[in-house]
């Protein structure tokens, strides 16, 4: 005899509810899938306290060095590129400090990351406003209309009021730092560098054991636009200060007629390697003041290579000045590589030598070896 409908209705509710029954009274759950959860990041202080350092092979050979940066946060990925290169290529078995600087603070993306990436300590530090800002005597509607007129020029860099700044800070007061005050020498890296060999000699060590002050990869003449009255000013600083020129300094790199004009010619400083108690000196502390107290930084757009490379030209002797001739070096758009091949397969390069910029027209690099009396590499030949 066929169930009624309304009957089998009855049976299912029942069976349901059983089971509804039995589930909420048993204590059994039912487990519902959720997303995954996303991992809770650790704060820097937290990321640093458990990082493992590794002693590299020669860290116990370290001199009192650091690397320095300037950065922004925003730079976070170009600087990592740098900081690779730099520790596969020689850090990782020395373990140098890093110290990145900042017209700002540091967050902690970026600091987690470099941390990471750093063989050594790394610090982060601010500028001081006095340090990133406008001096008492410079007249900010003048520099303002300086600005605009190289803008109108199409000058590189000449609308800009925070590479002045830079600038400043560069050839004055990074070497005044409280974080850099720690250390004897430095190594400047920007973000976007790249080495293309091993390197080979420690540049600290060799610094310090050679009475090097300043050091320098790749040379090129200055945009005269930008530095229309740095000569002038650093010859009133010559004349005024006599007892701060040596015999047997590099003048005869910077100038063709022993002083009277500038010929433009800078070491690029997105590298350089060099001794902080040199900047510190009372030498360079009054260069620097007689170049500051004119306003030229903000009035014109004086860069921090042509400061440095004058500085070092006229302060220091010749030989105080090192050429890296073995540290293969790239920043946009220049390349500088070793000419000897024995060397590039020594220190296993990746760069093409036909890139090297060392003997090109507009690098002074040639000047460089004049001033020494040194051969060029065999096959070499200059070229615009």
């Amino acid at each position: 005899m066929p169930v009624p409908v309304r009957y089998t209705r009855y049976l299912l509710f029942a069976i349901v509810g059983f089971f509804l029954f039995f589930f909420l009274f048993s204590g059994t759950s039912i487990s519902i899938p959720t997303s995954p959860s996303k991992p809770i990041s650790p704060s820097y202080e937290e990321f640093r306290a458990h990082k493992v350092q590794t002693p590299g092979a020669n860290s116990t050979f370290r001199v009192n060095a650091t690397f320095v940066t300037l950065a922004r946060n925003s730079d976070i990925w170009d600087i990592s590129k740098s900081i690779r290169t730099i520790e596969d290529r020689f850090n990782h078995n020395y373990n140098y400090d890093w110290v990145f600087l900042n017209d700002q603070d540091f967050d902690d993306d970026f600091k987690k990351l470099t941390t990471s990436l750093v063989s050594g300590t790394t610090y982060y530090g601010r500028i001081p406003k006095e340090h990133w800002s406008y001096p008492d005597w410079v007249d900010q509607e003048k520099a303002r209309k300086a600005r605009e007129e190289m803008g109108r020029k199409n000058i590189i860099y000449g609308e800009s009021e925070s590479y002045r700044h830079m600038c400043r800070f560069e050839s004055g007061f990074f070497f005044h730092h409280p974080l850099m005050l720690n250390y004897e020498y430095y190594w400047r890296v920007e973000p976007n560098i790249e080495l293309f060999c091993d390197v080979g000699t420690d540049p600290f060590r060799l610094l310090k054991e050679n009475n090097k002050m300043y050091s320098f990869v790749i040379s090129l003449y200055e945009y005269h636009e930008t530095i229309p009255s740095l000569w002038s000013t650093v010859k009133e600083f010559i004349k005024g200060h006599p007892e701060h020129i040596p015999k047997g300094n590099a003048m005869d790199f910077i100038s063709e007629d022993s002083g009277k004009t500038y010929n433009n010619c800078h070491f690029w400083s997105n590298f350089e390697v060099g001794s902080l108690d040199w900047l510190r000196s009372q030498e360079y502390t009054d260069y620097f003041s007689a170049l500051d107290q004119t306003g030229g930084f903000f009035y014109e757009r004086w860069g921090d290579a042509p400061v440095h490379s004058i500085a070092a030209s006229i302060l220091l002797k010749k030989e105080q000045i090192h050429f890296f001739n073995d540290i293969a070096y790239y920043h946009p758009p220049f390349t500088h590589c070793p000419s000897d091949e024995q060397a590039r397969l020594d220190l296993r390069c990746h760069c093409n030598p036909n890139d090297n910029f060392d003997f090109r027209g507009y690098s002074c690099t040639s000047r460089w070896y004049k001033l020494n009396g040194w051969k060029k590499p065999p096959g070499v030949k200059e070229t615009d």
